[in-house]
């Protein structure tokens, strides 16, 4: 068995979609897939040879229907998890088109801080801590 620290990474490109009001969308992990129900980024993995971008271009429409504009690298943050350690690769999108449309039987929120949907996935948290340093919000950015 391997340490977690031998395990090799896998990428996942994250969107993080911003409305001119600030807020950001949230969708849930569809049934059948690890941590169903808990809230998260959209988002997918890479696949072979694909970059970022076009991995979360690709994985948007599979998911949820839509085209997204200009991609913004954000910041990357590597999870350990018990299924597998990943390096997630958040991008902020504030420009997107078409109609959202849940394509894996999934929710789909839009939120402020602190967040209201729960349970929120271990991956996203960070995510968070951030918009509050950026925001200068102060407390819970999210229920337990």
């Amino acid at each position: 068995m391997t340490s977690l620290e031998e395990r090799v990474p896998v990428d996942v490109a994250v969107g993080v979609l911003i409305d001119p009001q600030g807020r950001f969308l949230l969708t849930s992990r569809p049934v059948g897939k690890v941590y169903a129900g808990y809230w998260e980024f959209p988002g997918g993995k890479l696949e072979a040879g694909e970059s970022v971008e076009a991995a979360l271009r690709r994985e948007l429409i599979e998911e949820i229907g839509i085209h997204i504009g200009v991609v913004q690298p954000w910041k990357i943050e590597l999870m350990d998890y018990e299924h597998a350690r990943v390096r997630l690769h958040f991008c902020k999108v504030f420009e997107w088109s078409g109609e959202f449309e849940m394509r894996e039987q999934q929710s789909m929120a839009w939120q402020s801080l602190p967040v209201q949907m729960q349970p929120v996935l271990p991956g996203t948290i960070p995510v968070l801590a951030w918009f509050a340093a950026e925001r200068d919000f102060d407390g819970a950015t999210h229920s337990v």
